[in-house]
């Protein structure tokens, strides 16, 4: 195999595809990453055999073929190089060879046939939207997933078609974050819900155009692809039941309380400086037409902030953890975030003043 390319190309899709490979590996090979040349066109691909990431760029094919290369040496060295560098990468045998300008890097290669790649099942299910609206999802979502967490279904996201709704769901026990888009009549199909594995929602969220240019997901029971033109995710899903978030969502009987969204957060911000170190606990403490965020910790240190909010509703106090709140806030869009309440032992919802598509529910914490 010999290519010659340009920097300003190979660099981004070496990017795409380098963040799958982990740094330390079971197997060898899968701190490679497969590089396939034909027509003009060069294909990279990264596996660690739960998300595979492929993306192409364009180059000057002079032998077409297949080798596996050190993906983080490969990678840093083209950063490396200047802006308007032309790569010259050839590979036979079992080295590779790399030149630019006057200098001169070598690899040690493996074979391509022994490099694993995934399939999704034929008789998958198909859905179609903009790159930029399931972007929107994962962004208002993703946050709430679960980390490390035993019940492993929580570390990921529930993703699910309802007719033609396209609804996003993260939760961690504590929080819970839900987004929904409509499908407009794209994509056929009944419904579905499947959950996908936090590495793959993080990869989704780094690789997604903010575009309406079509992606296209192809789900089966086991595994998903994600088709997004030049670049194409494939991941295995989580096998589990999520659970029912619906009951987890406060309903009927509520308080409204609207407040400016950037004001609520930086008041947050500065309160939180002296709260526990331990559990970051603030109370909310709401009267007409006022919000005093307080917080104190056991050196007895103590915070207030007081902002006005849109509330007429009875006196109530409610205590969070802070890192919540702020989290919620910072993927609210709208100058101004609503908070519903029902009473200071149940939980909380925000979202952006008027939408219906976004709903972000806080668990209350004993201060």
């Amino acid at each position: 195999m010999e290519i010659r390319a340009k920097r300003e190309e190979m660099v981004p899709s070496l990017m795409k595809v380098s963040g799958i490979v982990e740094r330390r590996q079971t197997l060898p090979i899968l701190g490679n990453l497969l590089v396939s040349a034909g027509e003009g066109r060069v294909r990279l691909t990264g596996t660690d055999l739960e998300v595979e990431v492929e993306t192409e760029f364009a180059a000057d094919v002079e032998v077409g073929g297949d080798v596996t290369i050190p993906a983080r040496k490969l990678m840093d060295i083209c950063r490396a190089l200047p802006e308007a560098a032309e790569i010259v990468l050839k590979a036979e045998q079992d080295r590779a060879t790399l030149r630019a300008g006057r200098g001169r890097f070598a690899f040690a290669t493996l074979p391509s046939k022994g490099f694993p790649v995934m399939d999704v099942a034929s008789g998958s299910q198909r859905v179609e939207l903009g790159q930029g609206r399931l972007k929107h999802l994962i962004t208002k979502t993703a946050f709430a997933m679960a980390h490390q967490d035993v019940r492993y279904y929580l570390n990921g996201l529930l993703f699910s078609r309802k007719g033609d709704e396209i609804i996003a769901v993260a939760t961690d026990g504590h929080r819970l974050a839900r987004a929904s888009a409509s499908l407009a009549g794209e994509g056929g199909g009944g419904d579905l819900e499947v959950i996908l594995p936090r590495k793959t929602v993080l990869e989704l969220g780094r690789l997604l155009a903010g575009t309406e240019d079509t992606c296209v997901l192809e789900i089966s029971e086991r595994a998903v692809r994600v088709d997004m033109g030049d670049t194409v995710l494939t991941s295995k899903l989580v096998d589990g039941r999520y659970p029912d978030y619906e009951r987890v969502i406060p309903r009927g009987g509520q308080v409204l309380a609207v407040a400016g969204r950037e004001d609520l957060r930086q008041a947050l911000g500065r309160t939180a400086i002296l709260s526990s170190e331990k559990y970051k606990g603030v109370t909310l403490d709401f009267e007409a037409g006022l919000l005093r965020c307080l917080a104190h910790n056991p050196e007895e240190e103590e915070a207030e902030e007081e902002l006005s909010v849109e509330y007429d509703g009875e006196k109530t106090a409610i205590g969070f953890n802070v890192g919540y709140l702020i989290d919620a806030l910072n993927v609210v869009d709208q100058g101004e975030v609503e908070i519903w309440l029902k009473d200071s032992n149940s939980s909380a919802v925000l979202r952006g003043r008027g939408v219906e598509g976004e709903t972000f529910v806080v668990m209350p914490m004993r201060l």
